[in-house]
């Protein structure tokens, strides 16, 4: 894609994630259903942080984990997010231009602060987040910069933004510009939660044609369709959308392009210590290959290679050198 400036731009939360390790009966005590995503106002993120242990602070958000992640395989990324004018709204635009993805969001007023997402991970890895979305969700079509949509190949868009109006209304915008300009959207589901609430829209959006790839795992693409059976669901999905790619944990990856069916093993670098961040990657990983007009399977099997080395340590930060892994594994 020489043609633009950027492989991929994401629009999506910009968040702070806060991770620190949990037993079960911590999350007992604090009422948490293991693995499980919700929204909590300031004033219980304060009372929660205050409870856990010592923790590691990193920008983090969905789109922008992937971000991450599609800097380090070499790709050229780029975000728009909403932080404050605040420390965390600092941290978060230091980190992610560091890691050479590009931001330009203005922040907003500190009034409402930089959006944090605190993590609790279990001994056996899995990860239960509490998420105060803060100035993330004051996100508005004033934040985005239409040329920067049109240097980018693919628009990304992440679910967890799109239930609040003004930044539902910032996606649409960026749809349009990014159709316009011929370039492709695509669509993470992010989590069940999000399509419990906005599910209708959602179809809405596919069904008119608004997304040309569809990211989800198995139980988002259940949800969305309503469909009990999986292979039931992925049908259905995919004959909304010209690429659909279905994440299925321990059984890798599908990808559904125009009708054909491909299909990879997950990959292993390490043991598993934290689930967070997979999909992201697995995200960053295929929008790499794609970016490059690698073949399907190619592209599902950066991304698991890229999911796999994720999971091997604390954090949705990519910590060993992804472009040798991918070399490695590709061999």
């Amino acid at each position: 894609m020489t043609d633009t400036r950027l492989d991929v731009l994401a629009i999506g939360d910009a968040v702070v994630d806060v991770i620190a390790t949990a037993d079960d009966d911590f999350l007992a005590e604090e009422g948490l259903p293991k693995g499980s995503m919700r929204l909590i106002d300031a004033t219980e993120a304060t009372r929660l942080y205050a409870r856990m242990n010592q923790a590691r602070e990193t920008s983090g958000g969905s789109a922008a984990n992937t971000m991450a992640g599609l800097a380090a395989l070499g790709g050229r990324a780029g975000f728009v997010g909403q932080v404050a004018a605040d420390q965390l709204g600092e941290i978060f635009a230091h980190d992610i231009r560091a890691l050479g993805v590009e931001f330009r969001t203005p922040p907003s007023d500190p009034e409402i602060p930089t959006g944090r997402c605190l993590i609790l991970v279990t001994p056996d890895a899995q990860r239960t987040m509490n998420t105060f979305a803060g100035a993330a969700h004051t996100l508005s079509e004033a934040a985005l910069d239409p040329k920067q949509i049109e240097d980018a190949a693919i628009l990304y868009l992440e679910a967890y933004l799109w239930r609040p109006a003004g930044p539902r209304a910032a996606m649409k915008k960026a749809i349009e510009i990014a159709h316009r300009a011929g370039r492709k959207v695509a669509l993470t589901m992010s989590d069940i939660a999000c399509i419990a609430s906005s599910r209708d829209s959602f179809l809405e959006l596919i069904g008119g044609g608004g997304v040309d790839m569809l990211f989800a795992n198995e139980n988002e693409v259940k949800a969305l369709t309503g469909r009990d059976d999986f292979d039931a669901a992925v049908a259905d999905a995919s004959a909304q959308v010209p690429l659909l790619v279905v994440t299925c944990g321990e059984r890798g990856a599908i990808a559904i392009e125009r009708g054909r069916r491909v299909a990879v093993s997950a990959e292993r670098v390490g043991p598993v210590v934290d689930t967070t961040g997979a999909g992201d990657l697995f995200a960053a990983g295929f929008l790499r290959g794609h970016a490059e007009g690698r073949p399907l399977e190619q592209s599902l099997r950066i991304g698991a290679v890229a999911a796999a080395e994720i999971i091997s340590h604390f954090g949705a930060r990519p910590e060993a050198d992804l472009k040798a892994l991918v070399a490695e594994h590709l061999q």
